[in-house]
């Protein structure tokens, strides 16, 4: 029996989507001076002479992003006034001192909470939700200073400055319903597979080999 059903060309569809109130891609840098007695678990008392320090840096597994205030500003923008939301965003991070003895052993720090917060400018009215994505998140030492051995397992530091760099997406976003006439996809054809390949050479390199 054959199937005569046929599938429309298009149709009025109804979708759900989350409508970009606002977008902005911001940078930023800081500083961060430990202070304190830091534990490295495993660390020997003694040969730490020549050790070199690193860092890394992750977002909080917990709470990495807040949206600390959202207050209302009035901007003239082309000539005309509109209000636009000043955000206070918190951000929390998590730092690791990496320490490499000369011999290449490496020992890591326990996790260092940091927090840092930053005010942005945007179309985000009360209601929507703001997320931020970093593209790119480093950390470097930007003063290695001096340490000393404190209790068992910890170093103490001097002048240690570590720079967090930071690239983020900001949005702000809020579900919607749209209305649009959409194509209906059609599957794509079969791949041809099952007749055997004919002999081929590995691809030369005359320039290099004879000379």
């Amino acid at each position: 029996m054959q199937n005569n059903f046929q599938i429309p060309e298009q149709e009025l569809i109804c979708i759900n989507v989350d409508k970009v109130y606002d977008w902005v891609l911001k940078e930023n840098t800081f500083d961060f001076f430990p202070t304190g007695p830091i534990t490295f678990p495993g660390l020997p008392a003694t040969g730490l002479g020549g050790a070199v320090v690193s860092c890394e840096v992750t977002p909080a597994t917990t709470n990495p992003v807040v949206i600390v205030r959202r207050e209302n500003r009035q901007f003239t923008i082309d000539g005309d006034i509109v209000c636009l939301q000043q955000l206070t965003i918190r951000k929390n991070f998590t730092l690791v001192l990496v320490l490499t003895l000369p011999t290449g052993t490496v020992f890591r720090s326990a996790a260092i909470p940091v927090s840092r917060s930053e005010q942005v400018i945007m179309c985000a009215p009360e209601g929507t939700d703001v997320t931020v994505t970093f593209t790119d998140l480093d950390c470097f030492i930007s003063s290695q200073g001096t340490f000393v051995p404190g209790t068992p397992g910890t170093l103490v530091f001097t002048g240690l400055v570590l720079t967090v760099s930071t690239c983020q997406s900001i949005q702000a976003t809020f579900p919607v319903t749209v209305e649009f006439l959409a194509d209906f996809c059609q599957p794509r054809a079969e791949l041809a597979i099952g007749a055997c390949p004919l002999p081929a050479m590995p691809p030369q390199c005359p320039v290099l080999y004879p000379d």
